[in-house]
Parts: C-alpha cells; structure tokens; sequence
C-alpha cells in the first residue's frame, strides 16, 4: 500500500505484515564476524538459553499465553540474557538465533534448552516472580496497565480465564485483580480512568521508568484478531518498567474504541502521561517513546472513517511529544526477544569512511538514502530482505539506521557493519537518535538534545543526519545543535501539517555543515521506470542546475531495484548527466560549491 506521495510516504505497516514478509536469501559462509562482532569467550561459560516456542498463536487463548509469556520473559532476563521466544509463525526470530549462535557471535556455544510450556517458564522463573495481575478483558486498556503492574511489581499478567487455570497451580499470589476497577466513574470514560489510575499510582510515585514509554495497542480489536504484534514486545516494557498506554493524537475527533469519550478526552490523558514523565526525567535524559498508534482507532482506514489519514497521525505524533523531551522509536510490533538482544556487549562502532577528492563538472550529482530503518520493526524484520541483495557493494549507498536502536538490537546493528561494503555508509534516519521534530525541542533542553545524540552519534561512528523531519525549516538553534553530532551533513523533509508557514531550507553551509533538501517525491518505489521519471521530474523542478545536489530519499527496497531504477534514469534521461555519490562525497562536493 502507498499512501501520500504528496506528503512525506512512511508505508503502513499494516499491510506489510498482513503480506506475511519472510527473509529472502540466507547468510553467505563468505560473510565475516568483522572486528565490531561480540567473541564467545563469556558466552560459553553462560548459562543455557532457555528456548521458549508461543502455541497455539492463532486463538484468543494464544494471545492470552503470549501475554503471559512476554511478562515473565521480562522479568527472567532483567538481569541476565535467558530466555528466547520463538513462533510458529513468524521465521524472524529463528533467523536471528541462527545467526547469532554461530560465526563467532555473542550467543555462541550457549547451550540451548527447550522449555516444554508455559509452566516451564514459571518454574524457571522462580522467586524472581512475585505474584499475578489479571487483567479485564471487558477494559481493553486494563491490558496495557496491567503490564505497567507487571513491569514495577514483576508480575505475570494472566487473562480471567488463564489466572482461574493457573493462579493456584502456580502458587503466586494475586498483586492486583483489574477486573471492576475501572468504571467511568472519574473521566466518563474507562479507558481513561485506567490509564490516570495507573499514573497516580505508578508513574507519579516514580515506579516507572521515566526514559521508557510504551505506546501498545491494547485488546480492543487485536485480542480478537489475534493480533501478538504489540504482545510478544511486553517482555520489553517489563523489563524497564515503562508505562504503558494506547491513545489517540488527536483532540478533534472521538477514537474508534472510545466513541462516547468527552472530545478530547485522550488527548488530555496523553499530555499527562509526558507532563509526568517529563517531571520525573527532571531533564536528566531523554525518553524514548516505544511503539505506533493503533491505524483503525485513530486514522482513516476501511473500518473507521476518521479525518485524519494514517501519515499526519504519525506526525502529529511526533509534534506532540517532542517537547517532552521525546523522542520515538515507532514502529515496534512483532519484534521478539528485545529484552534478550539488548544485552548483547556493545563496542564503538567503526565506519572507515573518507569523502573522495572530485572536481566539481557540470552533471547532476546523485545521493540515495535507502530510508526508513529508524525504528525497531523496520530493522528486525524488513533490513535483512534486502540487505542480502547481490547487488548490494556495487553502487554507493546511505541506509539510515537511527543509532538510539543501540539500546534494542546493538547486535543487530553490529551484523550489518561487520557485513558491510566499503560502498555502504551508515547514516541516521528519521530524524537523529530517534525520531522528533527539533524545531520543538524547548530551548532550555537543547543542550540534553546535543548530549544525547553526541553520545548515540559517537558510538555508532555516525556524523551525518539526512532526514530530519520537521514542520519548518531548522532555526539556527537546530543547526547549532546537529553541527556537533552531524557535522558532515543535514537535510531535511519539511512538512507544515500545522499551517505555520514551514518552508524547506535553502541549500546552505551552516558553520562548516552542509544543509539541504532531503526529496521525498520517490519514496514508495513504483517500478524502476516509474521511479526514475520521477527522480527525473524532481530535478528538473529544482531548476536541473549543473553542477546540481539531489539527495533522494526510497523506502524498503533493494539494491538491485536501485540500480536497475538508476540505469533507466541515465537512459531515458541523458541530459541530466547523472553521477551517484556516497553520502560523503555528495556533501564534501555540495559544500565545495558553495565556496
């Protein structure tokens, strides 16, 4: 599906999923470990890893297990990396243990045991578990806290129905029964009397981790779908203690699961859970906000009519919280085993990168982002579909990773560098170490925002930032801030869904930091020839000045499609008289001509 050319196009992840996206090409025996990959020396005197496989996946029952599951997963690898869930219908996570397990890599030599069931797990699990919270299917978002409980006071969450099979088998006591708890009685709504509950009684006494929060679709409509998307990510919540919720952007318009809210109702909520969490970061650090609106409650999609399209939720996301001192990570569904990957050991990472020394020639210079791995899902499940493409090494090429997923998958991010060609580079995406609007930081903050990324920036040996997204053009306080961490360029898509006037920069050097256009008008790749003509008609709107910089941004697609995209442009479109250049090159060479 593609959606808003005429904006800025981040496919919907929906239809992605509902297309059953499996790895395609395995691991070359010629790939190395590479310098930046964690020895086996620690792992082999580890413990066993516990192997845990959800079933059944495709009941009410399973999304209830799988609950379950993620909860204590949390739990038993807060301190040490033990458990590792598997599925039945997703191959991702036995790809990545496949991978992980040998070649010299972290989890090498682990002996790997099978646990038969769930009450298998809790027995591992042990004291380390405290109790129980059931949760009331009849208050979909009792679900979510739930999981808050479950994360501060290191309980299992069960259903009703799985607590009356197990809760005295198990010998756990009851910490917190939901069912009935929340009525209306406060808000109007029960939604969100659950969710202000939890944060008088969680989040405002300083239970909850104040740099994690969860935005988690709850069990309205995916328990019945037997959606795990947003369940098996749990073990991730519990694990910091985040405070979890599920709540729409929007004050004009009632959510789909809330209809006879006060309008406005979960906005208001919204801002609380920040204002909160903001107080209780005191300006300390940032806070990563883990997770993507529910599409069907909150934007026009074919079982909700809503004004407002699924691409300006998610901006309207980000201008919400980045004052906050927020930042996202969004899309997160179905990435498994985030409380184990995290652990694995981090070193800096290197990039040996230099810009190549050119004279400037009358052409149009040509730079490709391959975009869209600046969160979670996108770097699990989509990269390796097109990271093992045969084409990849022969045509220069930016893949934007944000360097704040360090935190998630730091082995993940290490594969890629140890695999990578001298023709890739690695940039960050959307918008720097995590995805925010700069231009609404709060001045005050600035310096926490320069601190942050410095740290994620060096530590991935990052020094470009390609696509910012922002509602107007950078003010020179943002530009002051990203030449300490992005000194060797900045471009931006500029997009005033708030009407303020927001206009794209002009091509400029800001104190030594190239700034210029990110263009979004191929981003959804449409066929090579399609494609082509639009990168065509995009430079010659830009005037087709020679010498001429255009940075592109495409989304999830493969080197070989580039390539086959770039010789149909050099072939219907001579005239323009293309050159490809990596990120480095495209902007030593831009800055050269401004001189």
């Amino acid at each position: 599906m593609k959606l808003f050319a005429n904006v800025v196009c981040r496919k919907p992840f929906l239809a992605l999923f509902g297309a059953g996206l499996l790895f395609a090409g395995g691991l070359s025996a010629a790939q190395p470990a590479g310098p930046e990959s964690p020895g086996t020396e620690g792992a082999k005197k580890a413990p066993p890893l516990h192997i845990y496989t959800m079933n059944p996946e495709g009941s009410a029952a399973g999304y209830d297990e799988a609950m379950a599951v993620a909860s204590l997963q949390g739990i038993i690898n807060r301190e040490s990396p033990e458990v590792y869930v598997l599925s039945t219908k997703n191959n991702r996570p036995q790809y990545w243990l496949d991978l992980f397990a040998k070649e010299g890599r972290w989890l090498q030599g682990r002996e790997q045991v099978r646990l038969a069931d769930i009450n298998a797990l809790v027995k591992l699990a042990g004291g380390r578990v405290k109790g129980v919270v059931i949760w009331d299917p009849d208050v979909p978002a009792s679900v979510n806290v739930a999981t808050t409980i479950a994360g501060v006071q290191d309980a299992v969450v069960l259903s009703p129905q799985l607590a009356e099979r197990y809760v005295a088998a198990w010998q756990l006591p009851i910490i917190k029964d939901l069912r009935g708890l929340f009525t209306g009685a406060e808000t109007g709504s029960r939604k969100n009397d659950a969710y202000r509950w939890a944060i008088r009684e969680y989040l405002a006494k300083g239970q909850c981790s104040s740099k994690q929060l969860c935005l988690f679709e709850d069990s309205f409509a995916a328990r019945a779908r037997v959606d795990l998307g947003y369940v098996i990510t749990r073990d991730w919540a519990v694990k910091n203690r985040a405070f979890v919720f599920d709540l729409s952007p929007w004050g004009d318009e009632k959510p789909q699961d809330d209809a006879t809210q006060k309008l406005g109702l979960d906005l208001e909520t919204y801002h609380m859970i920040l204002e909160e969490t903001l107080r209780q970061s005191a300006g300390r650090h940032m806070t990563e906000l883990t997770g993507f609106f529910a599409f069907s409650k909150y934007s026009n999609m074919p079982d909700h009519n809503s004004a407002h399209d699924p691409v300006p939720t998610e901006w309207e996301t980000v201008w919400l919280i980045s004052p906050y001192n927020c930042y996202q990570n969004t899309v997160a569904s179905d990435c498994y085993n985030q409380s184990l990957h995290s652990q694995a050991p981090r070193r800096p990472l290197k990039q040996v990168r230099a810009a190549k020394s050119l004279p400037l020639e009358k052409k149009s210079y040509v730079c490709i982002l391959m975009a869209d791995y600046d969160s979670a899902t996108p770097l699990y499940e989509f990269l390796p579909n097109h990271w093992h493409d045969a084409k990849r090494g022969t045509i220069p090429l930016a893949w934007g990773i944000n360097p704040n997923l360090l935190e998630t998958y730091p082995d993940v991010i290490s594969y890629l560098y140890s695999t990578a060609t001298p023709a890739d580079t690695f940039t960050a995406d959307a918008s720097a170490a995590g995805y925010m609007n700069p231009n609404r930081v709060r001045k005050e903050y600035m310096p926490l925002f320069v601190q942050h990324n410095l740290r994620f920036f060096r530590e991935a040996g990052m020094t470009m930032a390609p696509m910012v997204l922002d509602w107007d053009q950078p003010t020179a306080e943002v530009k002051d801030a990203f030449k300490q961490f992005s000194p060797d360029g900045f471009a931006t898509i500029v997009m005033d869904l708030h009407g303020k006037g927001g206009v794209t920069p002009k091509p400029q050097v800001w104190d030594g930091m190239p700034v210029t256009e990110l263009i979004n008008n191929a981003c959804n790749f449409a066929g090579a020839e399609q494609t082509a003509d639009m990168m065509a008609n995009a430079i010659k709107d830009r005037g087709n000045k020679m010498p001429g910089f255009y940075f592109f941004r495409i989304v999830w697609v493969n080197p070989t499609q580039i390539e086959a995209t770039l010789a149909a442009l050099n072939k219907k479109h001579p005239e323009l008289n293309i050159e490809v250049l990596d990120p480095l090159t495209f902007f030593a060479l831009f800055k050269k001509s401004t001189l």
